[in-house]
């Protein structure tokens, strides 16, 4: 017997592109059953998401420090953590005071989603909510012959 595969993380944004989306879809499905699988997906969903934002260095730690510098520090501070939980799940890192190998636990997986979820709003829904904002105040303004809202560039 087949079961359909759920999950009851929410539904990745409309906003978020495409690739990023399924890799975070998939991140969250396979999550109840392997939470290296999970934590692998999200390293993979962060570094698409910093390059789909310009950040392109090849390696993820410098592109996380430089993402570090325009992130809210509740974000900037979680960011890495991304980063390391999916080094758990994709290699075989042993502990300096057990000898044993390093395992992905469950919270670690559930907060590397809660900190992609953080970023897909950072990155794409508030950008998105505020220039549909705008845009309803520009036409307004222009209706009436003013000039629009200012911007960081002028």
């Amino acid at each position: 017997m087949i079961y359909p595969l759920g999950s009851s993380r929410p539904p990745c944004p409309n906003e978020v592109p495409t690739n990023i989306s399924q890799d975070y879809t998939e991140a969250c499905l396979v999550e109840p059953f392997s939470k290296k699988a999970s934590a692998a997906l999200s390293r993979r969903c962060l570094q698409n998401m910093l390059r789909d934002k310009g950040i392109k260095h090849g390696d993820l730690s410098k592109e996380i420090d430089e993402a570090m510098k325009t992130l809210p520090s509740n974000l900037a501070e979680s960011i890495d953590a991304i980063r390391h939980i999916g080094n758990f799940a994709a290699h075989p890192i042993k502990s300096t005071s057990t000898g044993e190998i390093t395992d992905v636990e469950d919270e670690e997986a559930e907060w590397a989603l809660d900190v992609l979820e953080d970023l897909f709003d950072f990155y794409y829904v508030q950008p998105a909510i505020i220039k549909h904002k705008r845009d309803a105040m520009n036409k307004k303004l222009a209706d009436l012959g003013k000039p629009p809202l200012k911007t960081k560039t002028n």
